[in-house]
């Protein structure tokens, strides 16, 4: 029987569950972990490994599984929340969190789509760019609060030098999509 697996995914730690088989374990979330997991499961059919979008703590382990021609569907964390209210799980836990991932294995297949290596380094800069440009706002909302004038100068200072940073990831962004464009 194929397996369905829900990955409960943090910084430090991969919280497994394993169905049908009812197995749970928890790994680190390193290569070393990792390559736990594939051993683990090893020369047995997959039918979908789940886990949820965490930030990017999950994207290492999704290009280990991807890299091992394993099914992986990612969801929004706010999806799998909703499945486990309407089973009837309010208990938070990692273990807990991960046996339910399973159980929406079971049933949520997403088209997948496997991004190429460049495809992450893409969303990599875009998502950089972003919080720059999140810091650089935050600075500029400071500004206008600001009296002293070291205050207001180191201010200015910074907000200068995140837009140089800014500029520079714009221009690594449209040499990286020229890259993605040239692959297709």
């Amino acid at each position: 029987m194929s397996l369905r697996i829900g990955i409960d995914v943090s910084k430090a730690t991969l919280a497994i569950h394993l169905l049908p088989d009812g197995c749970s374990l928890s790994i680190p979330n390193t290569a070393v972990g990792f390559a736990r997991l594939l051993a683990l499961i090893d020369a047995r059919p997959v039918e979908n490994i789940l886990l949820e979008a965490t930030g990017g703590y999950e994207r290492a382990l999704m290009r280990a599984l991807v890299d091992a021609r394993l099914p992986v569907t990612r969801i929004n964390p706010r999806r799998a929340k909703a499945f486990a209210q309407a089973m009837g799980r309010i208990a938070k836990t990692d273990p807990i969190d991960a046996a339910m991932l399973a159980r929406m294995a079971e049933v949520v297949v997403q088209t997948r789509i496997d991004p190429s290596p460049a495809q992450e380094d893409l969303r990599a800069l875009v998502q950089r760019r972003s919080q720059l440009i999140q810091c650089r706002d935050d600075e500029r909302r400071r500004l206008q609060q600001a009296t002293l004038p070291r205050v207001r100068d180191s201010l200015i200072e910074h907000i200068g030098y995140l837009r140089k940073q800014i500029k520079a990831l714009e221009k690594d962004i449209v040499r990286a999509r020229q890259r993605i464009d040239s692959d297709l």
